[in-house]
């Protein structure tokens, strides 16, 4: 075993029994998690059956299922903190929204999923977005040409789009940074170290009502830093908000941190609603993936963890990992896929330090959002298998205004329903272990856009994709 991949071990068990201190040692209100005193359930998956024919949940599992090319930099150790990772080239791919109502249109894109030519990148029952390497192109152009299946290029080329994704600062910005205090803008997508930063500069700059904690490590040694805003009275509910447990999906920490920074520089003149209510924000679960997608891969997904044993894949997909009917329909066994569900429930150290902290806090949670990207859905329990839970009008009643909200700030069109009912079945999400803890309000919130950028969002939405979604954000504080 090399000297790094000791490191990691290391590192690995270090994070389980250490945290770093607060920023603030004297807390506002109730203090953070006291043991044992939110119950923590399990469940055994239920055997899933074979389905009859294709369907939109076996074309997703299939488009992620695929083993994929071994690239040296994606599956083995490296040097967590190294800048001079090569980076991954995209040009010439594209991606392709495609029709699959029709039950031959699933059978090929089945088939061509098997034979590595094309993986998904996101879709409903009605359609799919594909992903295509370049040197898979005429192949596929040509089996859709003789098919006779028509499809709409949604990202003509799509290193182009990475490049034009993410532009430098201007130099007003730049002097912006400087004066205020911290380097977060919301005009740029920000590396992990102007976040953990912001949060540092707002538990010092507003001790009455900011706390700063880490609630564990990630697999290569990094902080899960959560902040928590509370005006400290004993009768406040609980909101907890994450984001970033897909790498790729930038959008989701930006538009957390947004949050973050409205209710923190504003608390004074928010609503009542806002004030009564204990904000928990985790703005990056995968710190790891994360980082790893701004020095090498901008397309990957799930953490950084490497695969030990017969598999040398690496990384686990965090929102496949949580203890709720893990193992079910929509996760993968396989180490190499984008959906590989882990070894077991809450194996990875990320969705672990979320479990512990649940599993110890004092916080009466009444709403649990999680952040990702894209599609525009507001979706509710169940996500593990078509059902729905017993108050499922109600999470649909408070979808719908929280959609008509960001409709009424921004103009965006967010559909409403259940994970399974409106997408796919995906089992182990952090949504339906929300759920079983008895939280109320459970959402995933796919935010923008529907496909013409996909994961490579342009840094200039991120300010109104982030404003509709706190008009959502306050309407859902309204009801809890």
């Amino acid at each position: 075993m090399g000297s790094l991949t000791l490191t990691l071990v290391f590192l690995y068990a270090v994070s389980t029994v250490s945290c770093t201190p607060f920023i603030n040692q004297l807390q506002p209100g109730q203090e953070w998690p006291t043991r044992s005193s939110v119950k923590q359930p399990y469940h055994q998956f239920d055997a899933v059956e074979n389905e009859p024919k294709p369907n939109v949940a076996e074309l997703k599992t299939a488009a992620t299922d695929v083993e994929k090319e071994i690239i040296p930099d994606e599956n083995t150790p490296e040097d967590p903190l190294a800048e001079t990772v090569d980076r991954i080239d995209y040009s010439g791919a594209q991606v392709w929204k495609v029709s699959i109502e029709d039950v031959q249109v699933q059978r090929i894109i089945k088939r061509l999923t098997s034979d590595k030519l094309i993986e998904s990148w996101g879709g409903n029952h009605s359609s799919l977005d594909i992903f295509i390497k370049p040197k898979a192109l005429e192949n596929v152009t040509a089996e859709f040409k003789n098919g006779d299946i028509t499809y709409d290029i949604m990202i003509e080329d799509l290193q182009q789009r990475i490049d034009e994704e993410n532009p430098p600062l201007d130099e007003n910005e730049l002097e912006l940074q400087d004066r205020r205090g911290h380097r977060m803008t919301w005009k740029q997508y920000h590396r992990l170290d102007d976040i953990h930063g912001f949060l540092d500069y707002l538990a010092k700059t507003y001790p009455s009502i900011i706390s700063v904690n880490s609630i564990g490590k990630s697999y290569e040694g990094r902080d899960l830093k959560m902040l928590r805003i509370s005006d400290g009275k004993a009768g406040n509910k609980a909101v907890f908000i994450d984001g970033g447990i897909h790498a790729r999906e930038w959008i989701s920490p930006a538009v957390v941190t947004y949050f973050i920074n409205q209710f923190a520089e504003n608390f004074d003149v928010e609503s009542d609603d806002i004030k009564n209510i204990d904000w928990y924000f985790l703005p990056v679960v995968n710190p790891d993936g994360y980082e790893y997608t701004h020095r090498s891969d901008r397309l990957w997904r799930k953490n950084r963890k490497y695969g030990l044993g017969i598999s040398t894949c690496t990384g686990a997909d965090l929102n496949r990992n949580f203890g709720y009917r893990w193992g079910g329909k929509g996760s993968s066994g396989y180490p190499c896929s984008d959906i590989y569900r882990g070894s077991g429930p809450f194996s990875e150290p990320e969705t672990k330090a979320i479990s512990e902290f649940f599993k110890n806090t004092a916080a009466k949670f009444s709403a649990y959002l999680t952040y990702h990207s894209y599609g525009q859905y507001l979706l509710y329990p169940w996500g593990y298998d078509n059902a729905l839970p017993a108050d499922h009008k109600d999470l649909d009643s408070v979808g719908n205004q929280m959609a008509e909200a960001i409709r009424k700030t921004g103009g965006s069109q967010y559909k409403v329903g259940s994970s399974s009912g409106l997408l796919y079945p995906a089992a182990g999400g952090s949504d339906d272990w929300a759920k079983s803890l008895g939280i109320k309000y459970t959402y995933t919130i796919e935010l923008s856009d529907t496909g013409r950028y996909g994961f490579v969002l342009p840094a200039s939405y991120i300010e109104p994709v982030a404003r509709e979604n706190l008009a959502a954000l306050r309407v859902l504080a309204s009801q809890v």
